[in-house]
């Protein structure tokens, strides 16, 4: 995944503009839907439920981004 991001990246102009703004985008976007779910509960109450709960969370993004970047 990281290794996609940083070929398009690096290949530079206006599509690596916009895959640099989308990964800030949705680094805030993910932090801050993590910290709504923890406030309300959604993450569970012990460690164990939350940490597996959050890497869920993040596995769904990675999946999508895995996706969208091999399609190139």
């Amino acid at each position: 995944m990281i290794g996609l991001r940083t070929l398009k990246i690096a290949a530079g102009g206006p599509a690596a503009a916009a895959e640099s703004e989308l990964m800030v985008r949705e680094k805030v976007q993910t932090a801050l839907a993590l910290q709504t779910l923890a406030m309300t509960g959604a993450l569970g109450f012990t460690a164990a439920g939350a940490t597996s709960k959050t890497l869920a969370h993040y596995r769904r993004k990675v999946r999508a981004n895995r996706r969208r970047l091999a399609k190139v």
